[in-house]
């Protein structure tokens, strides 16, 4: 499933490829979560391709600087995040699926992590 996702001014595009429909996402509590409001579907980082300049991602990293929180320095929407899969140690991407136009938000299944305790 192909999906097209952004920032709210355009100065970061991607397209995202899931293997399947997104029908989840990780609703999180951690202290970056807590105040921006994104739900996050993961994945494999290839799944994800930029269709727009890198130079209009901004990143921010915290805590134990495990993920390249992405957003853009214009509108200052968070449209994805990168790291590596603790369990895989495989490159991943978190997508905040509030900026996947295409995914029915109140048809998601919302799994909550107590990402506050981490």
């Amino acid at each position: 499933m192909q999906y097209q996702g952004g920032c709210h001014c355009g100065n970061i595009a991607f397209t995202l490829e899931a293997a399947e429909p997104i029908t989840e996402a990780m609703d999180c509590n951690c202290s970056l979560c807590r105040k921006r409001g994104g739900l996050l579907w993961f994945g494999p980082r290839a799944a994800l391709r930029l269709t727009t300049d890198p130079a209009g991602v901004s990143t921010y990293q915290f805590n134990k600087r495990h993920l390249e929180h992405h957003f853009c320095a214009s509108c200052g929407i968070a449209p994805f995040s990168e790291g590596v899969d603790p369990r895989s140690n495989q490159a991943m991407v978190a997508v905040n699926v509030r900026c996947l136009p295409e995914v029915d938000l109140a048809g998601l299944r919302i799994t909550q992590y107590d990402g506050a305790k981490v």
